[in-house]
C-alpha cells in the first residue's frame, strides 16, 4: 500500500455537506506541517478554504499562506491562457477575447475539454515538480468522474497530435497509484454512504485513477456502553423517574431521554459504518474523524481535524 502522504496527488471529493472541504483543507496543512511543501487547490472557487484558513481571497496563481502551504483557486479561462503559453509558445496579454468564446463553444460541444484544463493544470505541477504533494478540494461527488475521466476519454476521441501528447502525459500520472490516489470523505449516515459506495463503483470502472483512501467524517464517540443503556432503561421507569426528581431540581426526563438518543444515534450510525466496510473492497483503508461539536470553522477546527487525520494516518 501506497501511504496517502507518499503520493504527489491527492483529489478529495465526497456529497455535499460531508465535510470534503474541511477534509482537503486539514490534509494539505497537516502535510505542510510535516516538511512537505504542498499545494491546495480549490476547484469550485468557493472561497471556503480561505475562510477555514483565515486568509484573504486566492486567485489562479499560488499563494503561499502558511510555511510550505500554498493556496489556489482553479480557472479554467486562466489555465487556457497558461496552456496556450507554456505549449504552444502563444503570447496571451489579458482576456483572451474571442478565443475564449471559441474555448467555450468547443467545451460545450465536446465533453471533457474545460475537464482536462483542470485537470492538466494539477499533473503539469505534479510533473513539474512544483510541489511534494498537490491536495485537490475536487467537485463533488456528481461531477468528480467527469473530470478524472476526461483525459482517457479526449485520448479516445484523439489519436494523434499535440492533444494526444498532453493527454498521454496527464494519463500516465492520474494512472500511477504511487502518485495519484482519490480519496472520498463520507458521514455515517444512509445517503452519504450510499453515494460512496456508488461513488467507488464507478472510480474503479470508468477512470484509471485508484481509490486511495475514504474518510468517515463526524464519528460519535461511543459515550455508553451496553451496561448504562440497561440502566437508563431501568431509570426511565416510573419509581426511578420519581426518586430522580426528588434529588435533582427540574424533570430528571429530558436528560434521560437525551442519553437514550445518543445511545440511538451511535448504534444507528455504527450500523451505516458496518454496511460501508462490507461494501468496499478489503483493500481500501477507512479513516474516521470524530465529530466536533462546535460551529466555528476557523484555523481551530481545522487543526484539530488535521491532529486526527495525522493519528489515523500514523503519525
Amino acid at each position: 500500500m501506497v501511504g496517502l502522504l507518499d503520493r504527489r496527488l491527492v483529489f478529495v471529493t465526497g456529497k455535499g455537506g460531508v465535510g470534503k472541504t474541511t477534509v482537503a483543507t486539514a490534509l494539505a496543512l497537516f502535510a505542510s506541517e510535516r516538511g512537505r511543501r504542498t499545494l491546495l487547490c480549490e476547484v469550485d472557487a468557493k472561497g471556503d478554504v480561505c475562510a477555514y484558513l483565515e486568509t484573504s481571497d486566492t486567485g489562479f496563481t499560488a499563494r503561499q499562506v502558511l510555511p510550505g502551504l500554498f493556496v489556489m483557486s482553479m480557472d479554467t479561462e486562466a489555465s487556457l491562457r497558461e496552456y496556450l503559453k507554456l505549449n504552444l509558445r502563444i503570447p496571451v496579454v489579458g482576456r483572451i477575447g474571442p478565443l475564449a468564446r471559441a474555448f467555450d463553444f468547443v467545451a460545450t460541444a465536446a465533453p471533457g475539454v474545460r475537464e482536462i484544463l483542470t485537470v492538466g493544470k494539477l499533473a503539469y505541477e505534479v510533473r513539474e515538480r512544483h510541489y511534494d504533494l498537490v491536495v485537490v478540494d475536487a467537485p463533488a461527488t456528481g461531477h468528480i468522474i467527469g473530470q478524472l475521466a476526461a483525459p482517457q476519454a479526449i485520448n479516445e476521441l484523439v489519436k494523434v497530435g499535440l492533444i494526444r501528447s498532453q493527454t498521454d502525459w496527464m494519463l500516465e500520472i492520474l494512472s500511477d497509484p504511487a502518485r495519484t490516489g482519490l480519496v472520498i470523505v463520507t458521514t455515517p449516515e444512509e445517503m452519504p454512504v450510499n453515494e460512496t459506495l456508488e461513488l467507488s463503483a464507478r472510480v474503479e470502472k470508468e477512470t484509471t485513477v485508484e481509490l486511495a483512501e475514504v474518510v468517515v467524517n463526524r464519528v460519535l464517540p461511543e459515550l455508553f456502553g451496553h451496561n448504562e443503556e440497561e440502566l437508563f432503561d431501568r431509570l426511565c421507569l416510573p419509581p426511578a423517574v420519581a426518586a430522580l426528581g426528588a434529588l435533582v431540581d427540574g424533570d430528571p426526563a429530558p436528560v434521560l431521554d437525551a442519553a437514550r438518543l445518543a445511545v440511538t444515534l451511535r448504534r444507528t450510525r455504527a450500523g451505516h459504518l458496518e454496511r460501508l466496510r462490507a461494501g468496499l473492497d478489503r483493500s481500501v483503508p477507512m479513516m474516521y474523524l470524530p465529530f466536533l461539536f462546535t460551529r466555528y470553522h476557523g484555523m481551530r477546527t481545522i487543526r484539530q481535524v488535521a491532529q486526527a487525520l495525522g493519528e489515523e494516518l500514523g503519525f
